[in-house]
Parts: C-alpha cells; structure tokens; sequence
C-alpha cells in the first residue's frame, strides 16, 4: 500500500464501540471487550462508515453525455473526481475500473447527474426512480410519479460477468443513483459486479443502486464481494437473480454473496436494501478460500422470494423454457465470523431442490471437492428479526463436504428475539420444523437460542448426531415459545447409530441427554409437548393456553402475550401466565417490542 492510500486509513472504518460517531473522527485500533460480546459470540470489531461524508470527492466533475464513452472517462478520472451520467442514459458494454492509488479522503465517485431527485441519503431507492411504477408479486414502491432518474448501465455479453468489473487493485470507488443491470436474453450472466478472476479490490459504496437481472433469464449474482475488503451496500434494491433448474448454466443465484478465494474479505456492510434472489439472497461461503472474510453488518434489510417463482403458484414466472428457478434459504453462512444479523424482515422460502426452504441456515462447509478447509462460522449475532412463510426455520450443521472434507470450527452462535410466522412444510415443500440440528465434525460449541417465538407445525427438533463421539457443549434453549409440533423431537436418520434414534418413544429428555455434552434448557412454553419432557419449562396444552393476543393457526398472528386490562383483545381472557416468568424477568418469547423497533421502515 502506498502513502497515499493509507492517509487517514480509519475514515472509513469505526470500532464497535464507536459505531455511531462522527465520521470525521479516526478510529482507534480494533479491540475486543466484554462490551463487544452477545452472550456467547464476539460482535463486529470494525463497522464501515458509508455516509457520503466519509467517501469525499472535491475534484473535477466529467459528464458523460448520452452515448458518450464511459470506458474513457473511466479511465481518465483521478482519485477525488466525480463522473456523471444524464439521467435516463444507457451505457452498454463491460466497464472496467482499474488501479488508482486513491485514498480516504479522495474517491471516485460515479452517479447520476440527477443525483438531487433520489431519495435521500439513508432512505432506500426503488425501480421506481427508473421509471418503473411496480413489478408483478413484489411489495409496492409506494411510487406515485414514476421517473428516469437512473442512468443505466447494462452487459451485452454472451456470458461471464458484467457490465462493472473491478481490476486488481481498484479502490475508493463510490456508485450512486444507477441501474446496473444486463441485457441479451439467453445468455448467463455471473455477476453485475465484482472483481476479476484472481483480482483484489477494497472500498466499494453502491449506494441507492437498482441492480437486477431480467425476468426468466439466468443471472446469477449481483454484487460478488470474495477477494474485496471494505465494501457497503446501502439504500438499494435487487431483483431478479436466479439460476435455471435442469437447463441452467448454474445452481445458486444471490443477490450479495462473497467469501470465496484467497484474498482477505471484510468488513462488509448491507443496510437498508431490498435483496432478492431464487438461491439465498445472502451467503457468505460456498467457494474454495484460504481467508475468512470478517465484521460482517447486515442490519434492516428485506430479503424476499416472489411467490410467484414457485412452482404451482398461481401466476407462475420461470424460464422462457418453462423451467423453475432454483430455490434454497433466505440466509447461509458458510465461510464467516464475527457477523451482526439486525433488524431483517425475511419473506418467502420454499424447498424441491437440494433444500428444504430455511429461512436461515449455519454451516461451516469445507466445499467439495474439499477446497476450503479453514472455512469457519464463528461469532454469529442473529436477534431482532421477522420470518415468515417458510419451509423450515433454522438449520445449524457441522458436516463434512460430499467428499469427505471438514471445515474449521463452528461455534459462538447468539439468537435471540426471533418470531417466525407462518412455517409450513407442506405449502412451502420443507420439514415444517423450528430447528434441525446436525453435527460431524467440527465439534459444535457455545450455542445460544433465547427468547424465540416460533409455531412450527410438525417438528420441534430434528437432530442428528452420532450416539458415538463428541457431543455439541455449551448449548441452551432458554425464555421460548415453541410448537411441539406433531412429531415433537425426531432423528434426522441413520439408524442405532445417531443419538436422537427412537426419539419419540424414548422422550426429550432422554433425548436431549444423549445428543449434548452439556445442554441448558430451561423456562420454556413447549405448546402442546406431551410428557417426557424436561422439568423447569412450561407445557400450555394448546396456543389458547399461551395467551397471545391472537394466534391465528401460526400464520399472522399477533404473538404479543395477553396483559389483562391493559391488552383488551377480544381474545384476551385475563394475563397470560407467561409473563415476566423468563430466567430473566422478562416475558417469554421474543421481546416484539423490540423486533417493531428494529425492523421499522424496513417494509
């Protein structure tokens, strides 16, 4: 790194600690304390500070005309210039950014030239601002007055990756206002954005960006963060991004992925967007890596599937062969530590593929063909969000790849205050169940789960994990409102060999014994558990017994609990027994409270 580039190095990045101070201040070296922890798993060290404040650019200002070249003034601008394209323009090709030793107090900053007429800064961007009233099966804009305020750039090519690639070494690049997007139908495209093969980039904005593929074709990423450090996506809105079952060129589609190759990665920041894609609309791991990326904020997004790419939903959208999209879950972390998953509203995840629709999935994954040993999921932070309409809740699993390979560690989960409505196994084609726990190796240690409101249908817990051999330590449960479902505990498989075999018939408590080394499970309501059960929770026969305001089968429902007096629903028929009566003093379930503040606006 030059002189120049590391001048005032910490504009960009703030310690926890300081997460909300002033951007002009320079943030002292990353420490770890007490105070930087969720219960068992260390928060994000560094946050990056993507206010336009903190991504200065005082040059010259180059305006591309309509038609003009992009490519040139690309290449000619310097560190702290500005390009702007016209409103409503069309740039087509592949544009690469390359090398300029800029630093934090000089960017380059490429937008449109009706910057003004976007929403402001901290407020997010629709297709709307491209001219686009609404688009079939997702949530409205709320647009009254649809307008080109956009300047577009869009791929022409018959494959790979486009139109923005980012050579070794590009840095200090900021996109504002803009559709990144790709044209040619037909043809599969990687990713609209991300550096080129073997290549490492650092500090990236896109910022109040519509980035998306097209309706039936194949593309496969948006923004592709492995080998890039310092990279925020803020205030913008994804859609589109699927793969094509049986015909398709691949078989995961996202909106942002990354955590793949051999360059250090993170810290990464996604606030405030709108993220959808058929695969996971989120991920981190899946690739061969020697590094893990690190100090991973993902805080008041909306990660959606159309229901309408469903196969036998009504209004059907696949391929233009008729194909559907490959579906998987809302969120997988494979290759990840130190990860801060805040204030999330999660829609829509079905199975029929090689998965079973899990909203959000943990799973250190050394992938085949074992190509990434020291993939670790450590220090994950995952509270204050909603999930609704899903095959499955959550899976947490330690396993080797397909050939045979393990990963590092898995461990130092916190997840808490958590409500899932609407889990269906049979709509959403998945399991139906709250949690599916399986482990081979690495050990799996320091897990918490604690005020989670959750109405799985049919099973509780579905576990998988030698009867021989280290068992998961340091586990808990504690604070919960869960269905027991129709099976209540089951064996994930194999036979006398696994831990959970004949679990109905033995009981959880046994169960429960046999599968952790050391395992909390405490102040629970399991609704509707039958006997066997461990003793120091609660068993309500029936979610009348729990008192929520309004249950509702588990599907939009109104999960607060009754309080008397001070909660008058109709169905309210006095306190619900279930308040203030966590290992806490707090209600049991999650804190709704919270979750409304959390996630406001985010819809």
């Amino acid at each position: 790194m030059t002189l120049l580039r590391s001048i005032k190095a910490g504009l960009l990045l703030v310690v926890a600690a300081a997460a909300l101070a002033p951007a002009q201040q320079t943030a002292p070296a990353p420490q770890s304390s007490a105070a930087n922890f969720d219960g068992p798993a260390e928060l994000p060290r560094v946050y990056i500070q993507s206010a336009l404040s903190a991504t200065p650019a005082a040059g010259k200002v180059h305006e591309v005309k309509e038609n003009g070249n992009l490519q040139e003034a690309l290449n000619s601008a310097a560190c702290g210039d500005i390009i702007e394209l016209p409103a409503g323009s069309t740039f087509v090709g592949r544009f690469r950014i390359t090398r300029k030793d800029c630093d934090d107090t000089h960017w380059i900053i490429i937008r449109t030239a009706s910057v003004e007429s976007l929403p402001p800064e901290g407020t997010r961007v629709s297709p709307c601002y491209a001219g686009i009233a609404s688009l079939p099966a997702r949530p409205e804009f709320h647009c009254d007055t649809p307008k080109k305020v956009m300047a577009r750039i869009a791929f022409n090519g018959k494959g790979g990756s486009g139109p923005i690639m980012l050579a070794d070494g590009a840095n200090h690049i900021r996109f504002i206002g803009l559709e990144i997007t790709r044209d040619n139908p037909g043809a599969p495209v990687s990713a609209l954005l991300g550096p080129e093969q073997g290549a490492a980039a650092d500090h990236v904005v896109l910022d109040r960006v519509w980035m998306h593929g097209t309706a039936q074709d194949e593309t496969r990423r948006g923004v592709f963060m492995s080998g890039m450090r310092y990279v925020a996506v803020v205030d913008s809105y994804f859609s589109d991004f699927h793969c094509i079952a049986r015909t398709g060129a691949c078989t995961d589609a996202q909106a942002i992925a990354g955590g793949g190759r051999n360059h250090p990665m993170g810290p990464f920041r996604s606030v405030n967007n709108f993220l959808e894609a058929s695969g996971e609309n989120i991920i981190f791991g899946g690739s061969g890596a020697t590094e893990t990326p690190a100090d991973i904020e993902i805080r008041h997004n909306h990660l959606f599937k159309p229901l309408t790419w469903m196969p036998g939903s009504s209004g059907f959208v696949g391929s233009a062969g008729g194909n559907p999209f490959i579906a998987k879950n809302l969120t997988e972390f494979k290759n990840a530590q130190r990860v801060l998953y805040e204030g999330n509203i999660l829609e829509n995840s079905w199975g029929g593929f090689s998965q079973a629709g899990f909203a959000i999935v943990l799973t250190p994954k050394n992938q085949s063909p074992n190509v990434c040993p020291l993939c670790r999921v450590t220090d994950i932070t995952i509270r204050y969000n909603k999930i609704s309409h899903v095959g499955g809740a959550l899976q947490i699993a330690n396993v080797l790849s397909d050939s045979g390979g393990a990963a590092t560690a898995g461990e130092r989960y916190s997840i808490h205050d958590l409500v899932f409505d609407d889990i269906d196994g049979e709509k959403y084609r998945g399991f139906g169940v709250f949690l599916v726990l399986l482990q081979q190796t690495p050990p799996l240690r320091d897990v918490r789960l604690d005020h989670i409101t959750a109405m799985p249908p049919r099973v509780f817990m579905n576990i998988g994990i030698p009867a021989n051999g280290e068992k998961p330590s340091r586990f808990s449960l504690t604070n919960s409102i869960i269905n027991a479902g129709e099976r209540e505990i089951t064996s994930a498989g194999g036979g006398p060999r696994t831990c959970a075999f004949q679990a109905p018939q033995r009981g959880a408590t046994d169960v429960l014994k046999s599968c952790f080394g050391s395992i909390a499970f405490a102040k629970n309501a399991i609704v509707g558990g039958g006997s066997g059960w461990p003793s120091g929770n609660f068993y309500p026969k029936n979610p009348a017994a729990v008192g929520f305001v309004e249950h509702r089968d588990g599907k939009g429902g109104d999960y607060r609990l009754c309080r008397g007096k001070a909660e008058p629903a109709a169905s309210c028929r006095g306190e619900s027994k279930y308040l203030h009566a966590g290992t806490d003093g707090k209600d049991l379930g999650a804190d709704l409270e919270a979750i409304e503040r959390a996630t406001a606006g985010v819809l």
